[in-house]
């Protein structure tokens, strides 16, 4: 798992990071790392709450028929209901702060490779907002629409007792036409949610997820959005009360935190690739903003 990388895990490591007893194992099938679906209460209960930001190499979403889910996305928190969607794409930073006791639905995870074999590429994909890096991740269903795609899910886990290469094919079928049912629900992208500052606010975030690692200033960043740097922290301030500033500290602290825990690159690596700092500096800004130094976060287990 460990990397020098940019990491990730991929689904054959998630034992190991998101399982809090060694005792309990997903069933590991050939095909595990393109493919999985399960019944969130068949798992849920060995879940290491909250979790450690990390990447995956897969997409995942999760349909919640009863109970609620705290998931991130990045610097932002969604609470999902029954009755919601959540997606992730892959390579995107995610945590799970927390899942009530009740909560029953379904997981599933994907690899575009799936679709390679299936008449819709994995750049069909792209005509869903909510697998995009730039999408809203929850959706919420109608009432009269969760029968339906509770079928769906049924046949998934069907076919994933017996997988094989060949049913991939037919994996990506229910999969579009899963998200085919789920993109009814979407709002229309004629219709932007909010005003101009809370849309200013959102491309900051999205921009800080893609650039991190090439951008350190919120001046860099107000001249990629083409504002001013004034306009940028106005707009940030008036939808969440924080700075640019604070927002770009979340964002680097998120991204020490999953090179930390999931590469072995050094502390002074890990310093400069975040933003050029001193790794002197870096240990001060990252134990003001988490309590613990680099090496102690490090070396902490579930964090």
């Amino acid at each position: 798992m460990k990397a020098t990388q940019i990491p990730l895990l991929k689904p054959a490591e998630f034992d190991d990071y998101v399982f809090d007893t060694l005792v309990w194992k997903n069933t590991q099938r050939p095909f595990f790392n393109q493919f999985h679906v399960i019944r969130l209460e068949d798992y849920k209960k060995h879940l290491i709450i909250p979790q450690a930001p990390h990447r995956r190499s897969v997409t995942f979403f999760i349909f919640l028929t009863k109970g609620s889910i705290t998931r991130r996305k990045a610097l932002t928190k969604y609470e999902i209901k029954a009755g919601s969607f959540f997606f992730l794409p892959a390579f995107q930073i995610t945590t799970l702060d927390e899942i009530s006791d009740d909560a029953e639905g379904f997981y599933c995870h994907f690899s575009s490779d799936i679709f390679s074999m299936s008449p819709w590429k994995s750049e069909s994909l792209q005509t869903f907002s909510f697998l995009q890096l730039a999408g809203s991740p929850v959706v919420e269903l109608s009432q009269e629409r969760h029968l339906a795609i509770v079928l769906i899910f049924e046949r998934l886990l069907e076919i994933n007792l017996v997988i094989c290469e060949e049913q991939f094919c037919l994996i990506a079928s229910y999969l579009f036409t899963l998200f085919t049912e789920v993109n009814q629900f979407v709002r229309p992208l004629e219709k932007p949610i909010g005003n101009a500052a809370v849309r200013m606010t959102e491309r900051f975030k999205t921009a800080l997820s893609q650039h991190i690692y090439e951008k350190h200033t919120v001046s860099e960043y107000a001249e990629l959005l083409s504002v001013s740097p004034n306009h940028l922290h106005k707009c940030v301030k008036a939808v969440t009360g924080k700075s640019a500033h604070d927002l770009l500290d979340e964002m680097r602290v998120l991204e020490a935190k999953v090179l930390l825990k999931q590469s072995n690159l050094s502390i002074a690596d890990i310093a400069f690739k975040i933003g050029k700092l001193d790794p002197s500096d870096f240990s001060r800004f990252f134990k003001a903003e988490t309590g613990k130094t680099p090496k102690e976060y490090r070396q902490t287990p579930y964090l």
